[in-house]
């Protein structure tokens, strides 16, 4: 008795858009590292620049070079920072659970296609 090693078509595309889907996530928890390192860091430079005394001098960095600044102008930023990155953080978190729920579903489906209990080939969205 021979089993026959092609897949169909379709399945071949759910193949596909699994292996897409695990890429994107990866992307996505690479990006939301990045974010989470920068709302730390700023997180550390806010904790730092809150000890600094109202007359001490404080700079910032400008490319290559430090630039005398402004205490209250640096937390102001900072503060900016932290709320932009901790809002990215959401961004990707609520990305990566939609894509984590998408490669959950599409594995369940290929996984009962290999078993041998797919319905017809889908129809093309």
């Amino acid at each position: 008795m021979s089993v026959s090693n092609e897949v169909p078509p379709w399945l071949r595309e759910q193949l596909v858009r699994f292996e897409q889907l695990q890429q994107n996530l990866q992307a996505i928890v690479m990006q939301k590292q990045q974010v989470d390192l920068e709302s730390s860091e700023v997180e550390r430079a806010l904790v730092e620049l809150k000890k600094a005394a109202d007359t001490d001098a404080v700079y910032k960095s400008a490319g290559n070079i430090l630039v005398r600044a402004k205490k209250e102008d640096l937390l102001k930023e900072l503060e900016e920072r932290k709320e932009l990155a901790n809002t990215r953080s959401t961004v990707l978190a609520k990305q990566e659970t939609r894509v984590r729920e998408n490669i959950k579903d599409l594995q369940a489906k290929i996984e009962d296609a290999l078993k041998g209990k797919a319905p017809a080939a889908p129809q093309s969205s």
